[in-house]
């Protein structure tokens, strides 16, 4: 196959593969402009990991529209180059022959970069949903005799994973996800976490701060102080010691500890219950 059929089949197998993937593109923004409204969605509250099953939903869609764009290409470079090709360029010099196809060829290694991106992405989303899920799960184990648990919880300072309503009080379960390496122990240092090493540490200042604030506007709906604990749920790791009074550290095999980790104080009355919970079904009510 000589340079110029080389162009001309590159050429119409690259258009058709981007006519595919403009139009799965316009086919993911009518899907989100007007998406399907759930029945009965006054009566449902958000999913363990809601948010990261969109992600995950989105970054899915976004592979597969890469994957059929390249496999369009494949087929319609194979068809072409089996069957008389259009002669599109036929007169034209080597050189813009030359700029054509490395144009081609940029335009196949930007999607291939995306392509490659997009599956990092979804993997690291992956991991941190199956995080969320396996805390989640427990602590349906958990509220089946002491409460109910909201997920995704939303507050002006960001999002809570996991919010716990019993009578021996407010537990806000924040979830960090990362894999597991070296001995598998981490530790809280103050508004820190160690993971096995000293230089790999993670921040939890942001969870702090949605704590206080889902803390601030309980108070408020309930009339008076409301104290809600903060849990940091790290799946997979070890935490061999306690070290810190502000937060409870904890793993998806420990996360039972929360039920012990409460102060006469922090006890709440049964019409403060209801005045919460019926709160939290506002904020996390999908209707």
């Amino acid at each position: 196959m000589d340079l110029q059929a080389i162009s001309d089949t590159g050429t119409i197998a690259g258009v058709c593969a981007i006519v595919f993937l403009l139009a799965a593109r316009v086919l993911r923004r009518l899907l989100r402009a007007y998406p399907a409204s759930p029945s009965f969605a006054d009566s449902m509250t958000r999913e363990a990991a809601e948010r990261f099953r969109d992600q995950l939903s989105a970054l899915t869609f976004k592979q597969s529209a890469y994957v059929g764009a390249l496999l369009v290409f494949l087929l319609m470079y194979g068809t072409v180059s089996v069957f008389p090709a259009p002669r599109l360029f036929d007169g034209y010099p080597d050189w813009q022959l030359y700029i054509l196809l490395s144009a081609l060829v940029a335009a196949a290694l930007f999607a291939l970069y995306r392509l490659a991106r997009n599956f990092v992405a979804r993997r690291r989303v992956q991991f941190l949903h199956d995080a969320n899920i396996a805390i989640a799960h427990q602590l349906q184990n958990i509220a089946a005799g002491y409460g109910r648990v909201f997920h995704d919880v939303p507050t002006t300072a960001g999002i809570v994973d996991h919010v716990v309503v019993g009578h021996d009080g407010v537990f806000a379960v924040n979830v960090v996800a990362r894999r597991v390496t070296g001995d598998g122990a981490a530790a809280l240092r103050g508004h820190t976490i160690v993971f096995g090493e000293p230089d790999r540490e993670q921040s939890i200042v942001v969870l702090t701060a949605s704590v206080t604030r889902l803390q601030k506007e309980l108070s408020l709906r309930a009339g008076h102080p409301v104290t809600v604990r903060s849990v940091v749920a790290i799946p997979g790791w070890r935490v061999p010691e306690q070290t810190g009074v502000d937060h409870l550290l904890v793993n998806e095999r420990t996360l039972p500890m929360i039920t012990g980790w409460k102060d006469a104080a922090d006890a709440l009355l049964d019409e403060d219950i209801v005045v919460i919970q019926e709160y939290l079904d506002e904020l996390c009510t999908r209707g």
